[in-house]
């Protein structure tokens, strides 16, 4: 029986085809539902943002790409809306971004004198370009005097302290708060009966103390309660990325800053501090031949007090450290005027006629050529330093008693060229500007809802002067590259710092409510060639990573720069007004003021 042999049909064509049809309709499918389900990672998951910032980060790790970013910024091309170039904001990692005191990068430097600890700044085009975020649930701090017993606990969600310290008072978690019961380890029965009991030694509340520096501090409520004494206490200590202690005592409404005793002077001028306290800072006194003691030295005023309490004063299997801290103040003419438990508590002398002296730790007299108010990246001398001018007219006693000393011309004043003169014009302007500011510009100084503020440019710190009877402290900076009158702001009664804006400031992000400028342009470039020295965009970058969301920036300069900064901040996402200066003024001064908004607490 033969094959039945059928035709080739039109049916059994299109069969054949079928298969390599739905092959390719597979592919389509497969390739939609992909595209379907990335669309959704990106969008709708975390994923989305860490490869935004991932990518992000990889473009501003390009210098060329970052130099690009800054001089768009600079001209207001591009951006979004037509409005400018846009800032992008920092993940969520970098919610506690500090360049210069980064753990991870400075863990490679050297340990010996805690080296690593200190400033250790990355060059501009290694730094972010980008707006830190705040933490999840962050809210507008609580405002002062509430703010010194609680804070929001999402603002800086870390329990560590609370964990191991709050059996001594530092602080506690309830609800959405922390609570900050004063104590302190050497304190734990609260700050204020411990500060009363310094009293009994050391006139506290009469106005002759004025300026005091905690090191050390914890969350700095010995700071914090001296206020109540009229005595304004800087608080320091280094950045710790476990427990925050400085920026705890930010949160706090408490003068504070990070700062490390190590290699180098701490950015304060000669002749300070009224008062220096030391509560289990573990500061070595004694080692490396004295040389922290001498730094102690150099800033505490002459006549002024020093307290340590803690090690090594009388404290087990320390006998030979307390011996040597005894025998180091011995050379240095202090006088002990008591040791009551683990606390002990010296007098410095107003003169310097125990030097040269026969000591066992080799102290001598630094040489003429050493300015002992210089203090910017300057390395400790293991020799004493001398004041060039008389002691006695800004040692303690002799200076005014607070407030008095705010408005008089110090000695030091008196030193520079019509300096008289010059205070009293100043604290004039400030006096008739700052009315401007509250009454005609509407600034809410005066008001809770500006406790921290910084001067960046602050000369004579007149500004400050003319908002003492705010609810307010303030920051004074005075640039090094700047005349250095921050002995004069100390002298008045009033706290600071020495800072190159060429660099970040050593402070947590979102530390002051508002920050003022005069001449901000001038902060950036050489004084004697002129030129740029650094660039306004990392400048203002800086400013929006320490300001407070909500809070106010208020720059005084030529119209030109304040078109400048204007173009910077609508990059950086800031509100912006700009006004005439007050009518009684003299010069071409623009006023900007900006404001933070309270926008991001994540990389967008």
């Amino acid at each position: 029986m033969g094959h039945l042999s059928l035709p080739f049909t039109t049916s059994s064509k299109h069969h054949h085809r079928s298969p390599k049809r739905f092959h390719l309709l597979d592919l389509i499918t497969f390739f939609f539902f992909f595209i379907v389900i990335v669309f959704f990672l990106l969008v709708f998951t975390p994923l989305g943002d860490s490869l935004a910032a991932s990518g992000r980060q990889s473009l501003l790790e390009d210098p060329r790409q970052r130099q690009k970013l800054v001089e768009s910024v600079m001209v207001g091309k591009g951006g979004r809306e037509g409005k400018g170039t846009v800032i992008e904001v920092c993940g969520a990692e970098y919610v506690d971004y500090m360049p210069c005191e980064d753990p991870k990068r400075n863990s490679g430097f050297s340990r010996e004198m805690n080296y690593y600890r200190e400033r250790h700044c990355p060059r501009a085009e290694e730094m972010q370009l980008c707006l830190v975020p705040s933490p999840k649930g962050y809210k507008v701090p609580v405002q002062w005097p509430e703010s010194l017993h609680k804070i929001w606990h999402d603002n800086m969600p870390y329990n560590k302290i609370a964990d191991r310290k709050g059996h001594q008072g530092w602080m506690k978690e309830e609800g959405p708060y922390f609570n900050f019961p004063g104590g302190g380890t050497m304190f734990p029965e609260g700050a204020v009966q411990y500060i009363e009991k310094l009293g009994q030694y050391i006139p506290m509340a009469d106005g002759t103390l004025r300026t005091a520096l905690d090191m050390g501090c914890g969350v700095a409520s010995f700071g914090g309660y001296l206020l109540a004494q009229n005595i304004l206490t800087l608080s320091f200590a280094p950045r710790d990325s476990h427990k925050a202690q400085i920026q705890f005592a930010l949160e706090r409404g408490i003068p504070a800053f990070v700062a490390m005793l190590g290699t180098r002077r701490l950015p304060f001028p000669a002749s300070s501090f009224d008062l220096m306290h030391c509560s289990r800072c573990l500061i070595p006194f004694t080692a490396y031949n004295a040389t922290y003691f001498i730094e102690v030295d150099r800033l505490l005023r002459p006549g002024g007090y020093l307290v340590i309490s803690g090690p090594p004063v009388q404290w087990a299997k320390q006998d030979k450290e307390w011996a040597d801290l005894q025998g180091v103040a011995r050379a240095l003419c202090y006088e002990l005027i008591v040791v009551d438990g683990n606390t002990a508590i010296w007098k410095k002398p107003v003169g310097d006629s125990c030097l040269p002296n026969q000591n066992e730790f080799g102290l001598e007299p630094c040489d003429e050529s050493d300015d002992p108010s210089y203090a910017w990246y300057f390395t400790l001398k293991k020799c004493v330093s001398k004041i060039q001018s008389k002691k006695e007219e800004f040692g303690v006693g002799n200076l005014l008693k607070w407030p008095q000393r705010l408005s008089t011309a110090p000695s030091r004043a008196i030193q520079i060229k019509n300096g008289r003169d010059v205070f009293e014009a100043d604290s004039r302007r400030w006096t008739r500007r700052v009315a401007y500011y509250k009454n005609s510009l509407n600034v809410r100084l005066g008001t809770p809802s500006i406790r921290n503020v910084m001067d960046m440019n602050a000369f004579l710190g007149g500004f400050a002067a003319a908002i003492i009877s705010d609810p307010v402290w303030v920051m004074n900076v005075v640039p090094p590259r700047n005349p250095l009158t921050l002995d004069i702001i100390y002298d008045r009664g009033l706290i600071g710092v020495y800072h190159d804006w060429c660099e970040p400031f050593s402070t947590y992000p979102r530390t002051y409510d508002l920050i003022h400028v005069v001449n901000i342009e001038s902060l950036t470039k050489d004084h004697t060639s002129g030129k740029n020295r650094c660039n306004l965009v990392d400048l203002i970058v800086e400013l929006d990573r320490i300001l407070r969301p909500s809070g106010t920036f208020i720059v005084r300069d030529s119209p030109e720069v304040v078109d400048k900064v204007d173009r910077i901040a609508h990059a950086v996402r800031w509100a912006t007004s700009v006004h005439d200066k007050e009518p009684e003024s003299h010069g071409r001064d623009k006023i900007l003021i900006a404001t933070k908004p309270l926008l991001w607490t994540a990389a967008l």
